[in-house]
Formats: C-alpha cells, sequence, structure tokens
C-alpha cells in the first residue's frame, strides 16, 4: 500500500539485485505503529478509571484523567505531524518548531494540575543557591526544549538498519524498568502512569523492530522517531522523572553534541549523513563532507581544529583542487564509530551502536542509585 502510493525508500547499503537495481522499501511505517499505539489506548481509557465508573462514593480523579487525555494529545499531534514531514519533506527549523507546539497541551496540564516550578539544589551548589530554587517560566521552557530534544535525536542518530527502532526498544526497555523498580517508592501513582503508556509503545516498537531488522523489510521513517520521542518526553514530564529520561539518552546527547558544528550550518551538512557503502566488500565507512577550510567562520575553523586535534575527525587535504579544500567525515556517532572501528558490515555496526546503547543504560542506572548519591541527600 505505501509502495503503491510512492511512500517507499532505497536501501543505499544493499547490493544490487539481479535485475541490476535496489529494492523499494515501504517507508514511514511508524505510522502503522502509532496508530496501533493509539487505539490500544483508546481502548484502555476506562481501564484506570474503572473503579471510579462503578462505584459511585469514589470522587473522580479529573485532574489525571486530563493527564492521560492531554498526553494521549500530544502523541497524536506528533504522529500526524511526523507523518506531515515524510510526505512533504519539511524543513529543519519547522522540526524544531512542530514539537514545541505539540508539547504545549501537555505543559498546559502541568501548569494547571502541579505547577510545581521548584528543583533541590545538589550539595555542591547549596552555599550558593540554597536548599531549592524556584525556576518559574524556565522550567517550562526546559520542558518544552526536552520534548524537541527527544523528538529530534533519535532522528538524527539514524541510517543503518534497526537502529531508530532498536535505540528506541532499548530506551523504552530501561525506561520500564526503572519505573518498576519505582513502585515501591513516594512516586509510585506517576511510575504507574508511565508503565500505562510505555508498556504499550515497547510492543509495537519491537514488532517494528523485527521488520526493520537487518535486512530491513521497512524504513520507520520521520513518524516514528517523533512519536518515540513525545511518548518518553510525556512519560518523563508527567511522571517527574526528566533528569533520569536525560541519562537514558546519554549516546543521542554524544551524537547530538558531536553533531552541533553540522546542525547548525557553522560546518557545511548535506542532505544526508549516512554512512557510505561499499559494494566490493558489503561494508560500510565513514561518509564525507568536502568544503574549503578558509571558508568556514571563526567557529567553524575552531571546530574542525579541535575534533582533528582530540581524535576525533578525519580531514584530508584535497591537493587537486584549487584553493584549501577539505574533507572531512560527518559529524554523527556512527561515524565516529567507524572512525575507530574501520569500515563494518552492516548488521555488525548496529549491533555495536545497540550495545553502546545497552552499556550507557546501564552507566544510568549507576548514576541514578550510586552517583547521585554524592549530590543530594535522599535519590529523588
Amino acid at each position: 500500500m505505501f509502495i503503491r502510493a510512492n511512500l517507499f525508500g532505497i536501501d543505499m547499503s544493499k547490493p544490487k539485485q539481479s535485475r541490476g537495481s535496489k529494492p523499494k522499501i515501504p517507508e514511514s511505517q511508524g505510522v502503522v505503529c502509532g496508530a496501533v499505539f493509539l487505539i490500544i489506548m483508546f481502548l484502555f481509557i476506562p481501564v484506570p478509571f474503572y473503579k471510579h465508573l462503578t462505584d459511585d462514593s469514589r470522587i473522580f480523579p479529573h485532574h489525571l484523567y486530563v493527564e492521560f487525555i492531554a498526553a494521549l494529545l500530544s502523541i497524536c499531534c506528533m504522529i500526524f505531524l511526523g507523518f506531515a514531514d515524510d510526505v512533504l519533506d519539511l524543513k529543519w527549523r519547522h522540526k524544531l518548531l512542530l514539537p514545541t507546539m505539540a508539547s504545549l497541551p501537555l505543559l498546559m496540564v502541568y501548569f494547571v494540575n502541579v505547577e510545581s516550578t521548584t528543583i533541590v539544589v545538589p550539595k555542591p551548589f547549596r552555599e550558593l543557591l540554597g536548599f531549592s530554587v524556584d525556576l518559574g517560566i524556565l522550567y517550562y521552557v526546559y520542558m518544552g526544549m526536552m520534548a524537541v530534544f527527544c523528538t529530534n535525536a533519535i532522528n538524527i542518530l539514524s541510517g543503518v538498519n534497526g537502529l531508530e527502532s532498536g535505540q528506541s526498544f532499548i530506551i523504552a526497555v530501561s525506561v520500564l524498568i526503572f519505573n518498576f523498580i519505582e513502585l515501591s517508592g513516594s512516586s509510585r501513582s506517576a511510575h504507574v502512569f508511565s508503565i500505562y503508556f510505555v508498556l504499550p509503545y515497547t510492543g509495537v516498537c519491537a514488532a517494528l523492530l523485527y521488520y526493520n531488522w537487518y535486512p530491513s523489510q521497512v524504513f520507520v521513517g520521520d513518524t516514528f522517531c517523533y512519536f518515540s520521542g513525545m511518548t518518553f518526553a510525556v512519560v518523563a514530564i508527567l511522571g517527574h522523572f526528566s533528569k533520569t529520561m536525560l541519562l537514558f539518552f546519554i549516546p543521542q546527547v554524544i551524537n547530538f553534541v558531536y553533531s552541533i558544528p553540522q546542525v547548525f550550518r557553522i560546518v557545511p551538512c548535506p542532505r544526508h549523513r549516512l554512512p557510505s557503502y561499499d559494494s566490493k566488500t558489503d561494508t560500510v565507512g565513514m561518509s564525507y563532507t568536502i568544503f574549503k577550510l578558509s571558508g568556514l567562520n571563526l567557529l567553524g575553523r575552531l571546530s574542525v581544529k579541535v575534533l582533528r586535534t582530540v581524535g576525533c575527525l578525519d580531514v584530508r587535504e584535497l591537493p587537486e583542487k584549487e584553493g584549501d579544500f577539505v574533507e572531512c567525515n560527518n559529524f554523527t556517532l556512527i561515524n565516529l564509530i567507524l572512525k575507530f572501528t574501520g569500515p563494518l558490515h552492516e548488521k555488525t555496526l548496529v549491533l555495536v551502536l545497540l550495545s553502546v546503547q545497552v552499556m550507557c543504560s546501564i552507566v544510568a542506572f549507576l548514576i541514578r542509585y550510586q552517583l547521585s548519591r554524592l549530590f543530594y541527600d535522599e535519590i529523588v
């Protein structure tokens, strides 16, 4: 159906078929996962409130019901906007604006129901700032920026079969483990709320991963990345564990920081930064971008020099071109790993990347339950 509607892509990291062309892969399959997720959640709406619906003596928890509906509204908006991006190929400035707009219902509900914008100050800074600080409107800016980050962080760490769905699945499982650990704590209701959303999300994500695994039968599209990011943002904000959620995004944070020179156009950024494919060896290697070094501004030249000095950038002069043209690898975590490992088979590469994701989740739990004791009187 998607191929007939011209919603398909070509898997660039695969050898050509017998007819001399590469296979067409249905694109934007995240919309199928999003639709199934929404159907599950719509059918699930009465379940958390069945005791109040069947017992007139119980006061109906309207605030919890509104949170549930607002969370679904934000996720639904992102699925729609992600599908619009897949169909219309929106520009990057729109990809920053749309998650912000979709998070507004969520922030409004937080303002009405919770309204707390106070944070506990870590121990090393308490002499300067006191025990707690009320951030006011800055707290809502932070939560809005988190929604934008989550939706785009998965999107920019992509390019090989199974990576988007694989990293999302590992993050979802990590969040579920964290929620189940915290069920015995004082914030039980917030973590139960998170489980309501993350459990069915993990199910549809696992199904998509099955078909998106190498060799991929489907592409997830921007729809899935937006859907995943907003789901994680929703449970982190309304579940009150946004700092912990960011810990599960350590590889995505590293990828974003490393990508800053290209994302903000300090260094020229090509339309796609996929790893390059060598059909002779059936492996993928670093992809490169070519630019004139003197054409960069001071910040661009400094970025290239610093990353090259610390061994995180492969820069090659091009004497055959007039002027000081150079080529360097694209600024992505995928290329950074390929720089240290050399060319890898695509399946091996995605296994390495997902192993990094798993190790970072383990580190996140160690930070959350051990290192945090150095900064807070109790684990919060």
